[in-house]
């Protein structure tokens, strides 16, 4: 008679040590199911882990999942893009690039600014900006930019992050899942305020901006943050008083909360 089949249950318990841990070789991981009550071999270990494609532990380590880097770095990285928007100027209508950068673990956002020639010199000056020693947005604990492949990110811009000891990391060509929640902002910047808007001139979009950018931080609840206000005022929750609203951008972002008597 051969050897039993591993029960299924312990199985799965291999395959998802070895999927979330990619440093633990066989060994580390039989040791691991022992804690737990499943006594298997190392080699067991591996032969399972070779019948369901999964690497060794030293390549496995070298192809860590992108959830796990998130997982593993998420109160140290922030991501940074690009987004556009039409302006009328005295030269006609102009493509205007705006650049945001934001903290993924709070949601905070920075708005580095905006231009119809975001070259080289222009988005090296936002990295001196971003990563400025007193009032940079990328101070502790930020250690991670996320960033495209975009050719606006150039070496220049790339090589001031790392002198600053910020490690821009590169995401995958074509994987916009990959900077989900900047994503996420453009499409509510756009759909609640930048699109209704008709922008005569730069000044116009950058009041605009900021302006959203106060209700964002102030005055809207994030749902992937426990539906938290990121920098609330102490009206929020108040149970007594007259209900107001205040509107920005001629109405388009309402925001309602009771004014202490």
């Amino acid at each position: 008679m051969g050897r039993p089949p591993t029960p299924p249950e312990v199985v799965d318990r291999i395959l998802q040590f070895a999927r979330e841990n990619p440093t633990w070789g066989y060994d580390r991981i039989a040791d691991a199911l022992a804690n737990i009550g499943h006594k298997v071999s190392d080699q067991t270990v591996g032969n399972i882990l070779k019948a369901h494609g999964i690497e060794p532990a030293p390549e496995r380590k070298r192809t860590t999942t992108w959830a796990t880097f998130l997982k593993a770095h998420w109160s140290q990285l922030s991501a940074i893009d690009f987004t556009t928007i039409e302006v009328w100027t005295t030269n006609g209508l102009v493509t205007y690039y705006l650049l945001f950068a934001m903290r993924l673990a709070t949601r905070q956002l920075c708005f580095l600014g905006c231009t119809p020639n975001p070259g080289g010199p222009w988005t090296a000056q936002m990295a001196r900006n971003l990563t400025d020693a007193f009032d940079g947005f990328l101070r502790e604990p930020v250690r991670y930019l996320l960033l495209d492949r975009d050719t606006k990110f150039t070496a220049e811009f790339q090589a001031i992050l790392t002198a600053t000891k910020v490690k821009p990391v590169l995401l995958p060509p074509k994987s916009p899942n990959c900077n989900a929640h900047l994503e996420r902002f453009f499409r509510s910047l756009k759909e609640e305020a930048l699109s209704r808007i008709i922008f005569f001139g730069e000044t116009a979009l950058r009041e605009a901006v900021n302006e959203f950018l106060i209700h964002h931080h102030q005055e809207r609840a994030h749902q992937g943050l426990v539906h938290q206000i990121l920098e609330p005022g102490p009206e929020v929750g108040q149970q007594a008083g007259e209900i107001v609203c205040r509107e920005c951008l001629g109405g388009l972002l309402k925001y309602y909360y009771r004014q202490a008597a």
